[in-house]
């Protein structure tokens, strides 16, 4: 018995050991303690795999504490340098935080903006010294630029260097604090030459504030706040040179990648309200950090791979920020942030998910599309529902000439223009292969139409057929329903015979109000993929029912309401009838919109979109028509009864949201009275 346990006890004392071993020699990666989001084709925010996992903490310098630092540049030979604003100078480190020199202590005054060039070369931008100093690589002064006296520049104008970056050539380009007119070129020739203002960003102005504006005096006008351009918050520079910028308040001009003209080249599909900073990533992926900690990450042409981070609530947690200030890509792809309240650089590391997503994002953006799709299975096997990677296998088996599967993906990533292209190419080659064939059977057809006319005509073959359709067609309900297409032609003899000769009857009207809702609910989720608007397997059929019935019951109790009051002739059930009859041409263009939705791409949307147009039209037209001619009015009157009708559609909408809010109130304080009722009875 004691041999069992002694050798019962070595074995988990081995045990033991073994786990200590790899608990000490492991990293273990917790959790993250946020959450990652992107943006799906629909433009819909939801939770995706985690990205980007915490790996590490930069609190200190060597043995050196960090002050309000507000700037840093990572380099591709891994030396860091941070500009540590609250002790006014730059601290150099490598990427594991180990002191390597400081620089700048008997010069800098308010160090807002740093940049460091390949060769070491560093500028720095002071908005208190209202300079940019320039160090070499051994943290001497090589030169400063000030304010310049360039008339262009402007004479009141201040010089407040706020961030700097600079291209290969030496040209500098500065945010500088309040001025608006864009960011400060100056060129290292001369002593510095100012070149002009770059990447003005645009103001908008409402058309009501531009009437406003029109009517007022000089006087007023000075009163009002000025429609002058945003300044740019931040700014980086990529090896081709482009400028990438972030301004507050701009929503989807927030991220711009400016070329040599100072034109935006990106389109963000999503925007961050308080931008911080802006990096380039080395997969031709763009980085943007919120003041508050939250991190997005676009592919090259602005479609929104991933958001994650946060603000931090006072629990120190590794992965979020207070208040960050920079952020910076490292050669390993690990994402650098500056906290300047923390004082410190938090670290995230790249997921496997993320390393195959970037593989595939670059050879994609390379053209390198049969290489790609290696990565990207990769990717759809750890998350098939990830939008942007379905996308891009799409492209890249188009671009093969696999068709079929690259309609499959493209439906599946949302992406309405690969989806586009790739029945272009089957429809066209359906076309080439059927094409003989449709033009025969159309022939065939003809002529047994014209066979069938001439036998009917000399032998009366079709006698029986005929007064079985006319037996049918003569059926009170069938013939009431019939009535629409008259009413769509003739619609004052049409409301004529609705009000006087009892043409219709309430039960024809529902009848044409079910069959418009069946159509409008199967357009709804079943029409063509390019003109869907709702997301694909989503139903809400009660939903639509239900709107469609308040907002008809609304406009018909409104306008009958308005009539009564205003001397109109028509009774309830005349003006209920003829507003569905109204919608009889929704009826006959329905089908053959839903049908065309279905064969055509982006080229021929117009074709769509132009029917509906027409439809809507003369419905509007026939709305008119029965308002006028049930009730006898004038136009003038016609068009007062519209305005009086919707002007009551809205009150009718005001007090139902008012009634529906006391209602929740004296709801919430019935619960609450019954739970301390209840909580009492208890005790």
């Amino acid at each position: 018995m004691k041999k069992v346990l002694k050798r019962l006890m070595a074995a988990l004392t081995i045990m033991l050991i073994a786990v200590v071993l790899v608990a000490d020699t492991s990293p273990v990666l917790a959790d993250a303690p946020y959450k990652t989001y992107t943006v799906d084709g629909y433009g819909y925010v939801t939770e995706t795999q985690t990205a980007y996992l915490p790996y590490a903490t930069i609190t200190k310098i060597g043995d050196e504490a960090l002050n309000s630092p507000t700037d840093f540049t990572i380099l591709s030979d891994g030396t860091m340098y941070i500009l540590d604003s609250g002790n006014k100078r730059i601290v150099v480190s490598d990427m594991e935080g180990n002191l390597i020199t400081t620089f700048g202590e008997d010069m800098l005054v308010s160090p807002r903006g740093i940049y460091v060039a390949s060769d070491h070369t560093c500028y720095v931008a002071d908005r208190d010294a209202r300079e940019v100093f320039v160090f070499d690589g051994e943290g001497e002064l090589l030169c400063s630029y000030g304010k310049p006296v360039e008339p262009l520049y402007g004479e009141t104008q201040d010089f407040l260097p706020l961030k700097v970056v600079a291209n290969e050539s030496g040209t500098i380009y500065v945010i500088c604090e309040s001025n608006t007119n864009g960011i400060v070129q100056i060129s290292p020739v001369s002593g510095g030459t100012f070149l002009g203002y770059f990447g003005t960003n645009s103001t908008n102005a409402s058309l009501w504030n531009i009437i406003w504006r029109s009517i007022l005096t000089d006087a007023q006008r000075a009163k009002m706040q000025g429609n002058i351009p945003a300044t740019p918050d931040n700014m980086a520079i990529d090896e081709k040179g482009l400028i990438y910028t972030v301004t507050r308040g701009e929503k989807y001009d927030t991220l711009k990648r400016l070329n040599i003209a100072g034109v935006n080249m990106i389109e963000p599909d999503a925007y961050e309200d308080v931008p911080a900073a802006v990096a380039v990533g080395n997969h031709d992926n763009v980085f943007v950090a919120s003041q508050m900690g939250y991190i997005y990450e676009y592919n090259n042409e602005g479609d929104l791979l991933f958001v994650f981070g946060g603000s931090d609530d006072g629990q120190q947690r590794i992965g979020l920020s207070t208040k960050v200030e920079a952020i910076q890509i490292g050669t390993d792809d690990k994402i650098y942030v500056l906290d300047s309240d923390k004082a410190q650089i938090q670290v995230y590391e790249p997921t496997e998910f993320t390393d195959y997503l970037h593989e595939a994002l670059y050879l994609f953006s390379k053209g390198r599309y049969t290489e790609s799709k290696e990565p990207l299975t990769e990717v759809l096997e750890m998350n098939n529902l990830f939008d942007y990677a379905n996308m891009a296998m799409g492209r890249a088996l188009y671009k093969e000439g696999n068709y079929e599967e690259a309609l499959r993906y493209s439906k599946l990533a949302k992406d309405f223009d690969g989806y586009s292209d790739s029945f272009w190419e089957i429809r066209n080659d359906w076309l080439k292969r059927n094409l003989a064939t449709a033009i025969i059977l159309l022939v065939v057809l003809f002529i047994l139409n014209k066979l069938v006319k001439y036998f009917d005509k000399k032998k009366n073959i079709l006698a029986k057929p005929k007064q079985l359709l006319g037996r049918i067609g003569n059926v009170r309900l069938i013939r009431e329903v019939r009535y629409m297409f008259f009413y769509m032609r003739h619609p004052v003899d049409g409301c004529y015979g609705i009000r006087f000769e009892g043409k219709v009857s309430v039960l024809s009207a529902n009848v044409i109000l079910i069959i418009g809702i069946l159509f409008y609910i199967i357009n709804k989720y079943f029409c063509g993929f390019l003109l869907k608007t709702v997301r694909e397997g989503s139903y809400d059929v009660l939903s639509d029912i239900g709107m469609v019935l308040i907002a008809l019951i609304l406009i018909v109790g409104c306008n009958y309401l308005m009539c009564t009051i205003n001397e109109g002739e028509g009774k309830f059930r005349h003006i209920y009838c003829s507003f569905i009859y109204s919608f009889a041409p929704y009826l006959v263009f329905m089908p053959f919109i839903f049908a065309l939705s279905h064969v055509v791409t982006y080229n021929e949307v117009f074709f769509v979109e132009f029917a509906s147009l027409v439809m809507m039209v003369w419905i509007a037209v026939l709305v008119f028509l029965a308002v006028k001619e049930i009730n006898n009015y004038t136009v003038k009157e016609t068009f007062k009864i519209i305005f009086l009708t919707v002007f009551t559609i809205i009150i009718a909408c005001l007090l139902a949201f008012i009634i529906y809010v006391l209602w929740a109130q004296v709801f919430d304080f019935l619960q609450s009275v019954i739970g301390e009722v209840v909580y009492r009875i208890g005790n």
